[in-house]
């Protein structure tokens, strides 16, 4: 009894592979990051009674070299 053979798959383009996203799927990671850096940036609508003024101090700076 003889066993069935297998054929060779073909082999893969040689351009690469082309993959490609959906709108959001870069959109979504670039609102939150801004979201998130919006909340850093913006001290007044932190809830937290007191920090570190080291802390305070950098972010007072990063916030006023962005809204240069």
């Amino acid at each position: 009894m003889s066993a069935p053979t297998h054929t060779r798959p073909l082999p893969a383009a040689p351009g690469g592979v082309g993959v490609r996203l959906p709108w959001w799927a870069l959109a979504l990671p670039i609102l939150a990051f801004v979201a998130l850096l919006a909340l850093i940036l913006n001290p007044s609508d932190a809830q937290a009674a007191s920090g570190d003024p080291a802390i305070t101090d950098f972010v007072d700076r990063v916030r006023q070299l962005v809204a240069r």
